[in-house]
Protein backbone atom coordinates (compact mmCIF):
# COMPACT_ATOMS: atom_id res chain seq x y z
CA UNK A 1 0.00 0.00 0.00
CA UNK A 2 1.45 3.78 -0.78
CA UNK A 3 1.55 6.06 1.90
CA UNK A 4 0.56 9.72 1.08
CA UNK A 5 1.66 12.42 3.57
CA UNK A 6 0.25 15.42 4.97
CA UNK A 7 1.42 17.39 7.69
CA UNK A 8 -0.78 18.94 11.33
CA UNK A 9 -1.25 22.37 11.76
CA UNK A 10 0.16 24.65 14.30
CA UNK A 11 -2.83 25.79 16.06
CA UNK A 12 -3.39 29.53 14.70
CA UNK A 13 -6.06 31.63 16.50
CA UNK A 14 -6.68 34.66 14.15
CA UNK A 15 -8.51 37.74 15.74
CA UNK A 16 -12.28 38.49 14.84
CA UNK A 17 -11.12 41.95 14.31
CA UNK A 18 -9.27 42.40 11.05
CA UNK A 19 -9.93 43.90 7.73
CA UNK A 20 -9.61 41.33 5.16
CA UNK A 21 -10.39 38.03 4.96
CA UNK A 22 -8.68 35.12 6.57
CA UNK A 23 -6.28 31.42 6.34
CA UNK A 24 -2.79 32.37 5.99
CA UNK A 25 -1.37 32.02 2.66
CA UNK A 26 -3.26 29.05 1.72
CA UNK A 27 -2.49 27.78 5.29
CA UNK A 28 0.13 26.08 3.51
CA UNK A 29 1.89 24.24 6.07
CA UNK A 30 5.66 24.73 5.67
CA UNK A 31 4.64 27.22 6.97
CA UNK A 32 4.88 31.44 6.81
CA UNK A 33 2.39 32.22 10.00
CA UNK A 34 0.33 35.43 8.74
CA UNK A 35 -0.83 35.12 12.35
CA UNK A 36 -3.10 38.38 12.76
CA UNK A 37 -3.26 40.16 16.04
CA UNK A 38 -5.97 41.52 18.08
CA UNK A 39 -6.20 45.16 18.00
CA UNK A 40 -9.27 47.61 19.66
CA UNK A 41 -11.00 49.06 17.45
CA UNK A 42 -12.48 52.02 18.56
CA UNK A 43 -16.33 53.38 16.98
CA UNK A 44 -16.98 56.15 14.53
CA UNK A 45 -15.00 58.87 15.27
CA UNK A 46 -15.30 62.75 14.31
CA UNK A 47 -11.58 63.03 14.46
CA UNK A 48 -8.73 61.07 13.90
CA UNK A 49 -6.84 59.05 17.09
CA UNK A 50 -4.38 60.97 18.50
CA UNK A 51 -2.81 57.78 20.10
CA UNK A 52 -0.03 57.21 17.25
CA UNK A 53 1.06 59.54 14.61
CA UNK A 54 -0.32 58.42 11.03
CA UNK A 55 0.88 59.09 7.62
CA UNK A 56 -2.04 61.14 5.63
CA UNK A 57 -3.42 60.14 2.09
CA UNK A 58 -6.14 61.29 -0.29
CA UNK A 59 -7.76 58.95 -2.63
CA UNK A 60 -11.54 58.83 -4.44
CA UNK A 61 -11.94 55.68 -3.05
CA UNK A 62 -10.87 53.08 -0.20
CA UNK A 63 -11.26 49.27 0.14
CA UNK A 64 -10.86 47.53 3.30
CA UNK A 65 -9.93 44.04 2.42
CA UNK A 66 -7.15 42.63 -0.18
CA UNK A 67 -9.08 39.04 -1.01
CA UNK A 68 -10.16 38.47 -4.20
CA UNK A 69 -13.47 40.47 -4.13
CA UNK A 70 -11.47 43.52 -2.47
CA UNK A 71 -8.81 43.35 -5.20
CA UNK A 72 -10.68 43.11 -7.79
CA UNK A 73 -13.23 45.97 -6.76
CA UNK A 74 -9.90 48.71 -6.89
CA UNK A 75 -9.05 46.72 -10.60
CA UNK A 76 -12.27 47.51 -12.27
CA UNK A 77 -12.00 50.90 -10.76
CA UNK A 78 -8.92 51.83 -12.01
CA UNK A 79 -9.40 49.98 -15.23
CA UNK A 80 -13.12 51.98 -16.25
CA UNK A 81 -13.33 55.09 -14.24
CA UNK A 82 -10.24 57.54 -13.82
CA UNK A 83 -10.86 57.08 -9.69
CA UNK A 84 -7.88 56.21 -7.28
CA UNK A 85 -7.74 53.61 -4.84
CA UNK A 86 -6.40 52.66 -1.47
CA UNK A 87 -6.65 49.12 -0.66
CA UNK A 88 -5.97 48.22 2.76
CA UNK A 89 -5.75 44.57 4.56
CA UNK A 90 -4.36 43.24 8.22
CA UNK A 91 -2.77 41.01 5.96
CA UNK A 92 -1.80 39.82 2.74
CA UNK A 93 -3.33 39.16 -0.63
CA UNK A 94 -4.27 35.29 -0.55
CA UNK A 95 -4.28 35.12 3.09
CA UNK A 96 -7.96 34.46 3.13
CA UNK A 97 -10.45 32.16 1.60
CA UNK A 98 -9.45 33.01 -1.37
CA UNK A 99 -6.09 31.02 -1.26
CA UNK A 100 -7.91 28.61 0.92
CA UNK A 101 -10.31 27.46 -2.62
CA UNK A 102 -10.31 25.19 -5.33
CA UNK A 103 -11.10 27.90 -8.18
CA UNK A 104 -14.07 26.85 -9.56
CA UNK A 105 -15.53 29.14 -12.47
CA UNK A 106 -18.22 27.04 -12.84
CA UNK A 107 -22.34 27.37 -13.45
CA UNK A 108 -23.15 23.46 -13.10
CA UNK A 109 -23.90 23.99 -9.43
CA UNK A 110 -26.17 27.55 -9.99
CA UNK A 111 -29.77 27.51 -10.55
CA UNK A 112 -31.09 29.89 -13.44
CA UNK A 113 -33.41 32.17 -11.66
CA UNK A 114 -31.66 32.31 -8.33
CA UNK A 115 -31.11 36.13 -7.02
CA UNK A 116 -27.49 35.09 -7.46
CA UNK A 117 -27.83 33.83 -11.14
CA UNK A 118 -27.11 36.82 -13.58
CA UNK A 119 -24.00 37.81 -11.37
CA UNK A 120 -22.31 34.41 -12.02
CA UNK A 121 -23.40 34.58 -15.61
CA UNK A 122 -22.11 38.07 -15.95
CA UNK A 123 -19.09 37.19 -13.68
CA UNK A 124 -18.36 34.15 -15.42
CA UNK A 125 -18.38 36.25 -19.08
CA UNK A 126 -15.34 38.74 -17.23
CA UNK A 127 -13.63 35.86 -16.38
CA UNK A 128 -13.97 34.29 -19.51
CA UNK A 129 -12.99 38.21 -21.78
CA UNK A 130 -9.93 38.63 -19.19
CA UNK A 131 -8.75 35.01 -20.09
CA UNK A 132 -9.10 35.72 -23.84
CA UNK A 133 -7.02 38.72 -23.48
CA UNK A 134 -4.11 37.59 -21.68
CA UNK A 135 -4.18 34.23 -24.43
CA UNK A 136 -3.89 37.66 -27.03
CA UNK A 137 -0.82 38.94 -25.20
CA UNK A 138 1.15 35.39 -26.19
CA UNK A 139 3.38 33.20 -24.03
CA UNK A 140 1.80 31.75 -21.68
CA UNK A 141 -1.29 33.00 -22.07
CA UNK A 142 -4.65 32.49 -19.51
CA UNK A 143 -2.60 29.40 -18.34
CA UNK A 144 0.44 30.39 -17.04
CA UNK A 145 -0.99 34.08 -15.96
CA UNK A 146 -4.09 32.37 -14.31
CA UNK A 147 -3.95 29.19 -14.18
CA UNK A 148 -6.93 28.56 -16.07
CA UNK A 149 -8.13 25.57 -17.72
CA UNK A 150 -10.60 24.72 -19.67
CA UNK A 151 -11.41 21.43 -17.56
CA UNK A 152 -15.32 21.65 -17.92
CA UNK A 153 -16.59 20.69 -14.76
CA UNK A 154 -18.70 17.14 -13.89
CA UNK A 155 -21.25 17.43 -10.85
CA UNK A 156 -21.50 13.29 -10.03
CA UNK A 157 -24.43 11.43 -8.08
CA UNK A 158 -24.38 7.80 -7.36
CA UNK A 159 -27.67 6.92 -6.88
CA UNK A 160 -30.53 6.52 -9.10
CA UNK A 161 -32.12 9.26 -7.48
CA UNK A 162 -29.14 11.52 -7.52
CA UNK A 163 -29.49 11.01 -11.33
CA UNK A 164 -32.86 11.92 -11.98
CA UNK A 165 -31.76 15.42 -9.69
CA UNK A 166 -29.22 15.54 -12.15
CA UNK A 167 -31.58 14.61 -15.28
CA UNK A 168 -33.51 17.52 -13.97
CA UNK A 169 -31.11 20.15 -13.47
CA UNK A 170 -28.74 19.63 -17.00
CA UNK A 171 -33.03 20.26 -18.39
CA UNK A 172 -33.03 23.19 -16.43
CA UNK A 173 -29.13 24.74 -17.28
CA UNK A 174 -29.97 23.90 -21.00
CA UNK A 175 -33.08 25.93 -21.04
CA UNK A 176 -31.17 28.62 -19.64
CA UNK A 177 -28.23 28.80 -22.23
CA UNK A 178 -25.83 26.50 -20.63
CA UNK A 179 -23.79 23.97 -22.60
CA UNK A 180 -24.99 20.95 -20.46
CA UNK A 181 -25.62 17.36 -21.17
CA UNK A 182 -26.65 14.37 -18.57
CA UNK A 183 -24.39 11.22 -18.77
CA UNK A 184 -25.41 7.81 -17.28
CA UNK A 185 -22.61 5.68 -15.79
CA UNK A 186 -21.37 4.25 -19.01
CA UNK A 187 -20.91 7.28 -21.00
CA UNK A 188 -19.42 8.64 -17.49
CA UNK A 189 -16.50 6.31 -17.32
CA UNK A 190 -15.65 6.77 -21.24
CA UNK A 191 -14.76 10.29 -20.43
CA UNK A 192 -13.02 10.21 -17.02
CA UNK A 193 -12.01 6.50 -16.58
CA UNK A 194 -10.65 7.20 -12.63
CA UNK A 195 -14.17 8.19 -11.28
CA UNK A 196 -16.97 5.44 -9.92
CA UNK A 197 -20.34 6.03 -9.49
CA UNK A 198 -21.82 2.87 -9.55
CA UNK A 199 -24.25 1.42 -12.12
CA UNK A 200 -27.02 3.91 -10.80
CA UNK A 201 -25.05 6.76 -10.73
CA UNK A 202 -24.19 9.51 -13.82
CA UNK A 203 -23.03 12.99 -14.04
CA UNK A 204 -24.06 16.67 -15.46
CA UNK A 205 -21.41 17.67 -17.95
CA UNK A 206 -20.86 21.47 -18.39
CA UNK A 207 -18.08 21.79 -20.76
CA UNK A 208 -17.52 25.29 -20.89
CA UNK A 209 -16.89 25.62 -16.47
CA UNK A 210 -13.41 26.46 -16.23
CA UNK A 211 -10.56 26.57 -12.92
CA UNK A 212 -8.27 29.09 -12.42
CA UNK A 213 -5.70 29.46 -9.31
CA UNK A 214 -6.05 32.07 -6.76
CA UNK A 215 -3.06 32.71 -6.68
CA UNK A 216 -1.69 33.21 -10.14
CA UNK A 217 -5.03 35.00 -10.59
CA UNK A 218 -4.64 37.48 -7.34
CA UNK A 219 -0.94 37.85 -8.91
CA UNK A 220 -2.13 39.35 -11.83
CA UNK A 221 -4.99 41.42 -10.76
CA UNK A 222 -2.35 42.94 -7.97
CA UNK A 223 0.56 43.66 -10.68
CA UNK A 224 -2.26 45.71 -12.49
CA UNK A 225 -3.24 47.07 -9.55
CA UNK A 226 0.58 48.49 -9.33
CA UNK A 227 0.97 49.73 -12.59
CA UNK A 228 -1.12 52.71 -11.78
CA UNK A 229 0.69 53.89 -8.55
CA UNK A 230 3.35 55.83 -10.34
CA UNK A 231 0.85 57.97 -11.92
CA UNK A 232 -0.78 58.18 -8.16
CA UNK A 233 -3.86 56.36 -8.74
CA UNK A 234 -3.14 53.29 -6.42
CA UNK A 235 -2.05 52.38 -2.83
CA UNK A 236 -1.83 48.83 -1.41
CA UNK A 237 -1.46 48.78 2.37
CA UNK A 238 -0.87 45.65 3.46
CA UNK A 239 -0.75 44.03 7.47
CA UNK A 240 -2.36 47.47 8.10
CA UNK A 241 -5.77 46.76 9.96
CA UNK A 242 -8.77 48.89 10.06
CA UNK A 243 -9.35 50.72 13.43
CA UNK A 244 -11.99 53.26 12.29
CA UNK A 245 -14.00 55.39 10.17
CA UNK A 246 -13.50 58.77 10.41
CA UNK A 247 -16.54 60.96 10.13
CA UNK A 248 -17.18 64.89 9.79
CA UNK A 249 -17.98 67.01 12.12
CA UNK A 250 -20.08 69.24 10.15
CA UNK A 251 -21.94 67.07 7.66
CA UNK A 252 -21.61 63.25 9.32
CA UNK A 253 -20.14 61.57 6.43
CA UNK A 254 -17.66 59.10 6.69
CA UNK A 255 -14.84 60.74 5.28
CA UNK A 256 -11.63 58.38 5.71
CA UNK A 257 -10.59 55.11 7.12
CA UNK A 258 -8.28 54.79 10.18
CA UNK A 259 -5.84 52.23 10.28
CA UNK A 260 -2.89 50.91 12.61
CA UNK A 261 -0.77 53.39 10.73
CA UNK A 262 -2.33 56.07 8.14
CA UNK A 263 -5.52 57.62 7.55
CA UNK A 264 -6.63 57.21 4.00
CA UNK A 265 -9.46 59.65 3.48
CA UNK A 266 -11.62 58.42 0.67
CA UNK A 267 -13.60 61.49 -1.43
CA UNK A 268 -16.46 59.31 -3.05
CA UNK A 269 -16.51 55.93 -1.07
CA UNK A 270 -15.70 53.88 1.29
CA UNK A 271 -15.81 49.83 0.27
CA UNK A 272 -15.54 47.45 3.22
CA UNK A 273 -14.84 43.92 1.26
CA UNK A 274 -13.86 42.10 4.44
CA UNK A 275 -15.51 38.53 4.36
CA UNK A 276 -16.19 36.75 7.00
CA UNK A 277 -14.61 39.68 9.79
CA UNK A 278 -17.73 42.09 8.35
CA UNK A 279 -19.39 41.48 11.31
CA UNK A 280 -17.50 42.65 14.16
CA UNK A 281 -15.55 44.62 11.99
CA UNK A 282 -18.30 46.82 11.63
CA UNK A 283 -19.42 46.36 15.23
CA UNK A 284 -16.08 47.81 15.79
CA UNK A 285 -16.76 50.53 13.27
CA UNK A 286 -19.95 51.81 14.25
CA UNK A 287 -20.41 51.27 18.35
CA UNK A 288 -22.21 49.37 20.40
CA UNK A 289 -25.53 51.47 19.71
CA UNK A 290 -25.37 50.31 16.17
CA UNK A 291 -28.62 48.58 15.03
CA UNK A 292 -26.95 47.12 11.92
CA UNK A 293 -26.39 44.02 12.39
CA UNK A 294 -24.83 41.74 8.60
CA UNK A 295 -25.04 37.80 9.59
CA UNK A 296 -22.49 36.84 7.96
CA UNK A 297 -20.22 34.01 9.89
CA UNK A 298 -17.48 32.11 9.27
CA UNK A 299 -17.63 28.62 7.87
CA UNK A 300 -14.71 26.79 8.38
CA UNK A 301 -13.33 24.70 5.10
CA UNK A 302 -9.88 22.30 4.74
CA UNK A 303 -8.93 21.22 1.66
CA UNK A 304 -6.11 18.27 0.38
CA UNK A 305 -3.24 19.13 -1.90
CA UNK A 306 -1.36 15.79 -3.22
CA UNK A 307 1.54 17.73 -5.38
CA UNK A 308 2.36 16.28 -8.53
CA UNK A 309 0.03 13.45 -7.95
CA UNK A 310 0.36 10.56 -10.74
CA UNK A 311 -1.69 7.94 -8.60
CA UNK A 312 -5.11 9.49 -9.99
CA UNK A 313 -5.46 11.11 -13.33
CA UNK A 314 -8.23 13.79 -13.72
CA UNK A 315 -9.81 15.04 -17.54
CA UNK A 316 -12.41 17.71 -15.41
CA UNK A 317 -13.43 19.16 -12.34
CA UNK A 318 -15.20 16.94 -10.22
CA UNK A 319 -17.69 17.69 -7.93
CA UNK A 320 -20.61 15.40 -5.76
CA UNK A 321 -24.38 16.66 -5.97
CA UNK A 322 -24.58 16.42 -1.87
CA UNK A 323 -21.89 19.43 -2.78
CA UNK A 324 -24.81 22.27 -4.02
CA UNK A 325 -26.91 21.55 -0.80
CA UNK A 326 -24.92 24.74 1.38
CA UNK A 327 -27.40 23.91 4.66
CA UNK A 328 -25.38 20.97 6.01
CA UNK A 329 -24.82 17.35 5.93
CA UNK A 330 -27.60 15.41 3.74
CA UNK A 331 -28.08 11.95 2.57
CA UNK A 332 -25.62 12.30 -0.32
CA UNK A 333 -22.89 13.88 1.97
CA UNK A 334 -21.04 12.56 4.76
CA UNK A 335 -21.98 13.89 8.01
CA UNK A 336 -19.48 14.76 10.41
CA UNK A 337 -21.37 15.65 13.32
CA UNK A 338 -23.65 13.51 15.85
CA UNK A 339 -25.78 16.36 16.72
CA UNK A 340 -28.51 17.50 14.71
CA UNK A 341 -28.34 19.85 11.42
CA UNK A 342 -30.43 22.51 12.66
CA UNK A 343 -27.92 23.42 14.89
CA UNK A 344 -25.18 25.07 12.48
CA UNK A 345 -23.04 25.66 14.65
CA UNK A 346 -22.08 22.60 15.42
CA UNK A 347 -23.25 21.16 12.25
CA UNK A 348 -20.22 19.73 9.96
CA UNK A 349 -20.27 17.60 6.57
CA UNK A 350 -17.89 16.55 3.49
CA UNK A 351 -18.86 16.34 0.37
CA UNK A 352 -16.10 15.46 -2.60
CA UNK A 353 -14.59 17.82 -4.64
CA UNK A 354 -11.56 17.16 -6.50
CA UNK A 355 -9.56 18.95 -9.20
CA UNK A 356 -5.83 18.85 -10.94
CA UNK A 357 -3.95 22.69 -10.98
CA UNK A 358 -1.85 23.41 -13.81
CA UNK A 359 1.28 21.83 -11.71
CA UNK A 360 -0.02 18.43 -11.63
CA UNK A 361 -1.63 19.06 -7.85
CA UNK A 362 -4.35 16.94 -6.90
CA UNK A 363 -7.16 19.14 -4.35
CA UNK A 364 -9.09 17.22 -2.81
CA UNK A 365 -11.96 19.10 -0.10
CA UNK A 366 -14.00 19.75 1.10
CA UNK A 367 -15.52 20.25 4.72
CA UNK A 368 -18.12 22.37 5.88
CA UNK A 369 -18.56 23.49 9.08
CA UNK A 370 -19.14 26.29 11.83
CA UNK A 371 -15.97 26.68 14.19
CA UNK A 372 -15.81 30.62 14.55
CA UNK A 373 -12.53 31.35 13.52
CA UNK A 374 -10.50 28.55 14.37
CA UNK A 375 -7.54 27.67 11.95
CA UNK A 376 -6.94 24.27 14.32
CA UNK A 377 -6.36 21.29 11.92
CA UNK A 378 -8.58 18.34 12.21
CA UNK A 379 -7.23 15.11 12.06
CA UNK A 380 -11.00 13.56 11.76
CA UNK A 381 -11.88 15.89 8.72
CA UNK A 382 -9.03 15.50 6.74
CA UNK A 383 -9.36 11.29 6.93
CA UNK A 384 -12.89 12.19 6.19
CA UNK A 385 -12.26 13.79 3.18
CA UNK A 386 -9.91 11.28 1.80
CA UNK A 387 -12.51 8.33 2.77
CA UNK A 388 -15.05 9.89 0.95
CA UNK A 389 -12.98 10.86 -1.85
CA UNK A 390 -12.51 6.93 -2.36
CA UNK A 391 -16.22 5.90 -2.69
CA UNK A 392 -15.75 7.76 -5.66
CA UNK A 393 -11.93 6.91 -6.86
CA UNK A 394 -11.18 3.51 -5.89
CA UNK A 395 -7.48 3.86 -6.68
CA UNK A 396 -6.70 5.94 -3.62
CA UNK A 397 -8.28 3.19 -1.57
CA UNK A 398 -4.97 1.45 -2.17
CA UNK A 399 -3.06 4.53 -0.37
CA UNK A 400 -2.33 5.17 3.04
CA UNK A 401 -3.22 8.46 4.82
CA UNK A 402 -0.62 9.96 7.02
CA UNK A 403 -1.23 13.40 8.04
CA UNK A 404 1.62 13.86 10.01
CA UNK A 405 4.37 14.52 7.29
CA UNK A 406 4.56 17.67 5.11
CA UNK A 407 2.51 18.58 2.49
CA UNK A 408 -0.20 21.31 2.05
CA UNK A 409 -3.33 21.94 3.90
CA UNK A 410 -5.52 24.50 2.93
CA UNK A 411 -8.05 25.97 5.59
CA UNK A 412 -9.97 29.25 5.27
CA UNK A 413 -13.29 31.03 6.27
CA UNK A 414 -15.92 31.48 4.34
CA UNK A 415 -18.16 34.50 4.67
CA UNK A 416 -21.94 32.60 4.93
CA UNK A 417 -25.03 34.05 5.08
CA UNK A 418 -28.44 32.54 6.18
CA UNK A 419 -29.91 33.67 2.98
CA UNK A 420 -27.71 32.42 0.48
CA UNK A 421 -26.95 35.40 -1.22
CA UNK A 422 -23.95 38.17 -0.86
CA UNK A 423 -24.35 41.58 0.70
CA UNK A 424 -23.29 44.15 -2.13
CA UNK A 425 -24.66 47.76 -1.44
CA UNK A 426 -24.70 50.96 0.52
CA UNK A 427 -24.80 51.20 4.34
CA UNK A 428 -28.37 53.04 5.27
CA UNK A 429 -27.96 56.73 6.36
CA UNK A 430 -24.27 55.97 5.34
CA UNK A 431 -24.45 56.97 1.70
CA UNK A 432 -20.76 56.81 0.89
CA UNK A 433 -20.41 53.39 2.91
CA UNK A 434 -20.31 49.93 0.55
CA UNK A 435 -21.01 46.78 2.37
CA UNK A 436 -19.55 43.89 -0.12
CA UNK A 437 -19.43 40.10 2.02
CA UNK A 438 -21.11 36.90 1.95
CA UNK A 439 -19.70 35.02 -1.37
CA UNK A 440 -19.32 32.06 0.90
CA UNK A 441 -17.48 29.75 -1.60
CA UNK A 442 -17.59 31.67 -4.58
CA UNK A 443 -16.35 35.04 -3.85
CA UNK A 444 -13.10 34.28 -6.47
CA UNK A 445 -15.75 32.87 -9.43
CA UNK A 446 -17.98 36.02 -8.65
CA UNK A 447 -15.63 38.30 -7.56
CA UNK A 448 -15.27 40.03 -11.17
CA UNK A 449 -18.93 40.56 -11.81
CA UNK A 450 -19.11 41.77 -8.15
CA UNK A 451 -16.52 44.32 -9.32
CA UNK A 452 -18.12 46.11 -11.75
CA UNK A 453 -21.25 46.18 -9.33
CA UNK A 454 -19.63 48.16 -7.09
CA UNK A 455 -18.13 50.23 -9.38
CA UNK A 456 -21.22 51.08 -11.29
CA UNK A 457 -23.15 51.77 -7.94
CA UNK A 458 -20.42 54.30 -6.62
CA UNK A 459 -20.76 55.89 -10.32
CA UNK A 460 -24.39 55.79 -9.65
CA UNK A 461 -25.09 53.70 -12.99
CA UNK A 462 -27.63 51.12 -13.35
CA UNK A 463 -25.59 48.36 -13.76
CA UNK A 464 -25.30 45.26 -16.00
CA UNK A 465 -27.13 43.05 -13.11
CA UNK A 466 -29.76 44.25 -10.88
CA UNK A 467 -28.38 45.28 -7.30
CA UNK A 468 -31.49 44.83 -5.60
CA UNK A 469 -31.41 41.59 -4.06
CA UNK A 470 -27.98 41.97 -2.52
CA UNK A 471 -28.84 45.53 -1.00
CA UNK A 472 -28.75 45.83 2.83
CA UNK A 473 -32.06 48.12 2.90
CA UNK A 474 -35.19 45.97 4.16
CA UNK A 475 -32.79 42.79 3.95
CA UNK A 476 -32.30 42.51 7.41
CA UNK A 477 -34.04 43.62 10.75
CA UNK A 478 -33.59 46.33 13.11
CA UNK A 479 -31.86 48.59 10.24
CA UNK A 480 -33.19 51.87 10.06
CA UNK A 481 -30.62 53.98 11.17
CA UNK A 482 -27.40 52.42 11.77
CA UNK A 483 -25.30 54.76 13.48
CA UNK A 484 -27.60 54.50 16.37
CA UNK A 485 -31.02 53.55 17.56
CA UNK A 486 -32.85 56.90 16.87
CA UNK A 487 -33.03 59.59 13.72
CA UNK A 488 -32.18 61.74 16.56
CA UNK A 489 -29.24 60.22 17.94
CA UNK A 490 -27.91 59.60 14.54
CA UNK A 491 -27.49 63.36 13.39
CA UNK A 492 -25.76 63.92 16.31
CA UNK A 493 -22.85 60.95 16.47
CA UNK A 494 -21.01 61.38 19.87
CA UNK A 495 -17.39 61.22 18.95
CA UNK A 496 -14.91 59.36 20.94
CA UNK A 497 -11.63 60.55 21.28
Amino acid sequence: MDVVAFSSSPNLIPSPFTSGTPSSRAHRLSLRDSRRRRHPLPALRSHPSASAPASVSHHDVVVVGAGIVGLSIARHLLLHTPLSVAVADAAVPCSGATGAGQGYVWMSHRTPGSDTWELAVRSKQLWEDLAAEMDGLGGGGARESLGWMKTGSLLVGRTSEELATLEEKTKVLSQAGINAECLAATSLHALEPALSVGNDGGAMFLPDDRQIDAFQAVSLIEKTNSSHSPKGRYMALYNDPAMSLIRSEVTGRVEAVQTSKNILYGRKAIVVASGAWTRSLLHSFLGPNSTLDIPVKPRKGHLLVLEKFEKLKLNHGIMELGYVDHQGAKSNSLPLSSKSNEDEDDASSISMTATLNTKGHLVLGSSREFKGFSREVDKSILKSIWDRAGKFFPALNNIRLDIDEAKEIRIGHRPYMPDGKPVIGFVPDLSNVLIVTGHEGSGLALSLGTAEMVTDMILGNAGRVDFTPFSIENRFSGVKYVGFSTKDDAIGFASSA
